[in-house]
Order: C-alpha cells, then structure tokens, then sequence
C-alpha cells in the first residue's frame, strides 16, 4: 500500500465537453460523435434539427478518452464544471498504480495469510484461496475501483448509488476503524524488533539463563534433532520467547484483566502514529512517489529471506506441509470463510480505501488493467510470503525435533514475529543488517497499509464537514486512534486484538460486502452498473464480470457466509477460551457496525417529505439519487444522455424479438443486447 495517498495537492483536470468544444469553435468532429445510423432516420432527422444549439448538443455528442485530451479548439484548457472544483487527482497513472499495489502488498500478505493458512492445514487453504479469488476478490476488487473513480466521492458518499444503503458505507467504517487501530500497534512492535536489531547479537538469537532450560537458540542449526535431551512439548525457540515474554509481556489468561500498557511500546506507538499523521499531511505529491520504492523493496527482502530458509535442514517439509493440499478440508465452511475474509484484508476489499484511492482518478482512467494487475500481484506476494514462513516452520520443527508442522509454534498475529526472525537469527553474515532491512520493509509495508486505511476514514469525515482543513481532521482522527492502539500495547493486547480482528476487521467488513455485492447489481441494476463501466471506460463489459457481479459473488458469499454461521464456534486465542466479557464487547462491535444499515435508512426514509405510503419512500430511497453519477456536471449531463439512448436502443430490441421480462434479465446478465454505444475507435472487449 502506498505511503500516502489520501489528498493530492493538484487542482482536478476536468474534460471540456464536445458541446463546448463546437459551441466555440464552429465545428463538429466525427469521432465524437456516436455512431447513430442505428437509432433509425427518425433520430437522425431530430439530431439535424438540434445540431444548431450547443445546449442540445450532448444529446449527439459525449465526452471520450479520446476528445477529452483535445479539449480546446486554440491549444488552451478550459477546465469542466464539478460538483468539487478542488478535487485532486494523481500526477500521473503510474503512481496509482504503484500505490495500489503498495496498498495490496502489506500485512495482509507476509503478516496475516501464514497465519491464516496455517490455522487452516496448510495447503488445504490454496485451493480456496484461489478459487475465492476469481469469483470474490477479482470481481468486487473492480467494482469498487469502479465505484470511486466513477463518482470521485468517498466510500459513504458514493451509496447515493441507493441512499437506503448508505449505512453500508458507515458500516464500512467501523470495520476499518476497528482494523487500523490495531493495525497500528502492529507497526509499534515492528520498531520495537526493528531498534532492537542493531545491538551487536540480536536480543532473540540465543536463550538466556532466564528463559529456562527448554529454551533453543534461534541462531542454531541443529544436524540432528533427535539427539536433543528434552520432549518434543517442552522445547521452545528463543525468538518466540523472547516476543512472548520479552515484547509483549504476554498473559497466558485474560480472566483478571489487561494489564497495563507497556511504556516501550506505547513510545513506539506513539511513534508510528506520528509518521503516519505527518504522510498524511503532506499528500500525495510526496508519497505517489515513495510508492515506486514501496511497491518494489519487499520483492527484494522477501527473496532473500525465502532463499536463506529453502537452504535451512527441514524447510522442504514446511513446503510440502504448505502446498499440499488436504482434500478432506475443502468441505470444511471454516475454511472458506477463513480464504474469503483473508482475501478481503490482503487486498483491503469491503474498507473503503480501494474507493477512495480510485476516487482521485481521472474519469476515463483504464481502472480495469490496474485491478488485473494489483489483484494477481497480491496473489503472488502472499504465496510468497506463505513460502517463506513455511519454510522457516519445517526448520523450525526438525531443531525443535516435532514432527507436526502444525504444531511447531503457537498460531496467532504473532506468527510472522516468531518465525522470520528465527530465520534472520540463522544468517551466517551480518544477521543484524538483513533484521534491520526485514523489519524496515515491514514497517513500510504497515504504515503504508495504514495510511490507506486511515486515509478512507479521514475523507469520509472530510467529505461529511468539509469546511474543517483537511491536516485538522488527520490530527483529531490520530489522536483518537493512538489511545485506542493502547489497549494492544498490554499484556492482554493480543487477546484483544484478535477477537477485534475476528468481529470488527472480519465478520463486520464480511457482512457490509455481501449487502453492498446484493444491493449494487440487484437494486441499482447489473443493466445500470454496465452501462456505466461501459461509459466510463468504453470497453464492452464482458461475461466474466457480468456473472459475478450478477449472480455468482453475492450467492458464493451468501453460501459461504450461511455456512460457516451454522458450524460456528465461540472464538478462541492460541487454543484458550475467552472470558464472557471480551466475546460481549466482539459482538458489539459487530452489532454496532451493522445496526449502522438500519439506522441510516430509517433516516433516509424519514427525511422524505412527500406524503407518500412507507413502501412508496422505500421504494423511492432504492433508487439513485440527483447526486448519483459523475463529478462533473458536463459529463454527468452526457452520462444520462447516453444510458437514454442505450436504453432505448435496448427497448427497441427487446420489443422487436418479443423478449419476456424474465428472458430480457437473463439477456441482461449475459450481455447479448447490442446496446453498447462506442464514443469513439480501438474499444475492445473487456
């Protein structure tokens, strides 16, 4: 994720519109135009008559990629009428992409999909994984870069797509708030390891006197596992102590509280915070640019780490325990939940901060070559990251002398914390800088994960009381997350953060994506979306994402959701249960984060004033508001011109083959009506 990336200094280049275009220069050009010997002589006649009024000239003419690069007749710009005259964009496409793939490669990938994959057999996780890609994250990965590019507005704003969905966008919020509070804390022990890694032996290679007899050095590489003098349960790294009892101060039950903040870590809290206050300040000029180094320097740590664990004695059994796939697993629901709401925080989908990135866009911007390539690099660098840490855990398992992977070391957040710096610990050169580069790369992977996240929430709240300067809203929002990171900072804080994790960043962001995967192309209509993407990008929208958008995403989560509700199981840390009160306070997050769609729309119901039924304010609060469509009036006028005459070319076609409704919805979903309007030549088929 980039480091930045919330506000761009630069004023928003708009397109100056055909119309404009010929109203002063005098002329009309082909290529503007659509094509309308289609709609039959009668239109031509009508668009004769109207060629001589540039007010009606949109009724012919539609700003393209192609005439909005040539936006003045004399070589001056002239910039469009918006609805947010000082929206930024980004400099150029390139720093997009790259902080989108800065976004997507962080946490989630080196820090969260071991994890996750080795809670869940290994490689009986893969097969899901990928298959959840392709029908869940590729498709609604897309649609949200669609959402914010099409409308430039934040991840709230953008549900007057149907305003009685807006609570989906607060919703949203509560689960990234929930997310980027302890993600944060995260950053705060990786400076605590990164610091800790220029002391002349790094503090967790070898066991001190004071951490037992069972201890085993990190740093050793031990030939022969079985001559050790002690049982396979009672050996322990010393890189897991030293995070457990060394960092964390970890309590072994949370029945009598918390505990305290450690001051240390609150320091490097404190810290972490104050780095991404001052990113967000400065914008995007700064950071667009960081994101090239961002988006490459992890590549570059992770295979060197990857290529000192293959060479490790017993890495090839952590390999094969990872790509191995057990086919009895794959009926298991957990499974699958586990592969969808991992995918949703790899790739940050259902968090508003993919709507938010693409909202600085460029209205035309080719979005659809970035979610290809951001969604598959993500794909990889999580194999990648899942390599590494297996790898380390099949070393890891013949010095301890166990020979279950599984069993190797306890699983939870703090996985990633135990088993790269084992790994680091067994360098024969200068141990010490490849710990420092290590723990560098992931403090900029996380604060670049963070900023995004952080940045999704500073806009909503931006975009809801835009006459606060936007480094006041930053400041406050801060604050406020820094005193909440502090209840991770505990000895307890690995408790709490994983049921946070398992209601807030999980379960909470899960439900707003299915509700908002149903209500996009069920309420608004899968007719309505293409035809925007269509216009947006002018690409033909292909069979592919009409399927998923329209039937197979929402129904797969729909299952998958249903499933795993009905083999449900009361959350537990590392194998202990958790007392009544932290499951209640999971769950109202959960509750909260969720009651936020009832709210919100009885209060959009409620602000109707016709004198109307209730089912007719519904039904009403359903559809697209005035503010639904494109950030510039111009454009946006075009827009509704142009799904008009798609429309009515539609209807005509229907009407002529005698389509029934249900044979014209399933028409619909498979994209065999002819009524995609090119604006101008070289469209291709998505």
């Amino acid at each position: 994720m980039s480091f930045a990336v919330s506000l761009s200094l630069r004023s928003l280049v708009s397109f100056v519109v055909f119309g404009f275009y010929c109203h002063r220069c005098g002329n009309i050009t082909e290529t503007s135009c659509i094509k309308i010997t289609s709609f039959g002589e009668e239109n031509l006649k009508k668009v004769t008559m109207e060629n001589n009024t540039s007010d009606n000239l949109f009724a012919i003419s539609y700003p393209s990629p192609k005439n909005s690069q040539r936006n003045s007749c004399n070589g001056t710009t002239s910039p469009e009428p918006t609805d947010q005259q000082n929206r930024p964009e980004w400099s150029n496409k390139l720093e997009f992409l790259m902080s989108c793939i800065s976004m997507s490669v962080g946490l989630g990938n080196v820090w969260r999909f071991p994890f996750t994959a080795y809670e869940n057999g290994g490689g009986a996780f893969l097969i899901p994984y990928i298959i959840v890609l392709f029908v869940i994250g590729r498709p609604l990965y897309y649609l949200e870069m669609i959402l914010g590019q099409f409308t430039s507005r934040s991840s709230v704003k953008i549900w007057e797509i149907s305003p009685l969905f807006r609570g989906i966008g607060v919703g949203q919020l509560v689960g990234t708030t929930s997310v980027v509070t302890y993600y944060v804390s995260l950053i705060a022990i990786t400076l605590s390891y990164m610091f800790a890694s220029f002391a002349s032996e790094l503090p967790w290679a070898k066991c001190e006197e004071s951490w037992g007899e069972h201890c085993v050095d990190s740093s050793a590489i031990i030939a022969h596992a079985g001559n050790r003098n002690r049982t396979d349960e009672q050996a322990v790294s010393s890189s897991q102590i030293y995070f457990l009892d060394v960092v964390l101060k970890e309590k072994s039950q949370i029945y009598d509280g918390i505990g305290s903040p450690d001051w240390k870590l609150s320091l490097w809290l404190l810290l972490a915070w104050a780095v991404i206050f001052l990113i967000l300040v400065r914008g995007v000029r700064s950071s667009g640019k960081a994101a090239y180094f961002l988006a490459i320097f992890p590549y570059v740590v992770l295979l060197i780490i990857l290529i000192r664990a293959l060479t490790l004695e017993g890495a090839i059994d952590g390999v094969i325990f990872f790509v191995k796939p057990q086919w009895g697993e794959l009926l298991n629901p957990k499974v699958w939940y586990s592969a969808t709401t991992q995918l949703f925080f790899s790739l940050s989908v259902g968090m508003g901060s993919i709507i938010m990135f693409s909202s600085y866009n460029n209205f035309h911007h080719n979005i659809y070559r970035d979610a290809m390539i951001v969604t598959t690099l993500d794909t990889f660098t999580s194999l990648l990251g899942g390599m590494t840490i297996f790898s380390i855990l099949g070393n890891l398992a013949h010095n301890l002398g166990v020979d279950d992977i599984s069993k190797v070391v306890k699983s939870g957040t703090g996985l990633a914390f135990i088993s790269y710096p084992d790994a680091i610990a067994k360098f024969d050169v200068v141990p010490q800088l490849f710990s420092v580069l290590f723990f560098f790369m992931l403090f900029v992977l996380g604060v670049g994960s963070a900023v995004a996240l952080h940045s999704a929430i500073i806009t909503a709240v931006w975009d809801a009381f835009p006459k606060l300067k936007y480094w006041q809203v930053a400041l406050g929002l801060s604050i406020i997350g820094y005193f909440c990171g502090l209840v991770y900072v505990t000895p307890g804080g690995q408790w709490i953060l994983d049921i946070v994790d398992h209601y807030g960043g999980t379960t909470l962001i899960f439900v707003m994506a299915i509700i908002e995967s149903m209500a996009i192309p069920w309420i608004y209509g899968l007719e309505n979306l293409c035809q925007d993407v269509e216009y947006m990008v002018q690409r033909r929208v292909g069979l592919y994402w009409r399927l998923c958008w329209g039937l197979i995403t929402p129904v797969f989560m729909i299952a998958v959701f249903i499933y795993s509700m009905v083999k449900y199981q009361w959350p537990t840390y590392a194998g202990n249960e958790y007392p009544d009160e932290a499951l209640i306070g999971g769950l109202v997050v959960l509750v909260f984060g969720i009651s936020q769609l009832i709210i919100w729309a009885l209060w959009t119901i409620s602000r109707d004033p016709t004198e109307v039924s209730l089912w007719a304010k519904v039904k009403k609060a359903t559809k697209y508001s005035s503010e639904w469509g494109p950030n510039s009036i111009a454009t946006k006028k075009a827009w509704l011109k142009y799904k008009e005459e798609a429309k009515t070319r539609r209807e005509g076609i229907m009407i002529a083959k005698g389509h029934s409704y249900l044979r014209s919805k399933l028409y619909i979903l498979l994209g065999l009506y002819d009524d995609f309007i090119p604006l101008d030549d070289g469209n291709s088929k998505l």
